[in-house]
């Protein structure tokens, strides 16, 4: 689960590298996440990890943390 989280680290570091994302917890909430940002991201997850986030997984509750991204892209592995 470390790999995923640095991998995401990374990719979100990419987008935005002045965002603490190791602390900040509302990033759809206060909008550092846009919808562009997200379909980035999910490009990058299904590119670089083999992940596809699927439409239903699309909902800020998945996106508004480092954490929260981690959990779901580590559940969502785990079903492969």
């Amino acid at each position: 689960m470390d790999a995923i989280k640095d991998t995401l680290l990374n990719m979100l570091s990419d987008l935005h590298p002045d965002v603490d994302f190791e602390s900040e917890t509302n990033l759809i909430d206060n909008k550092i996440l846009d919808s562009f940002d997200i379909v980035s991201l999910i490009a990058d997850i299904n590119d670089e990890l083999d992940v596809a986030i699927t439409a239903d997984k699309i909902v800020p509750e998945n996106f508004n943390s480092l954490e929260a991204l981690t959990k779901l892209v580590f559940e969502l592995s785990d079903e492969d």
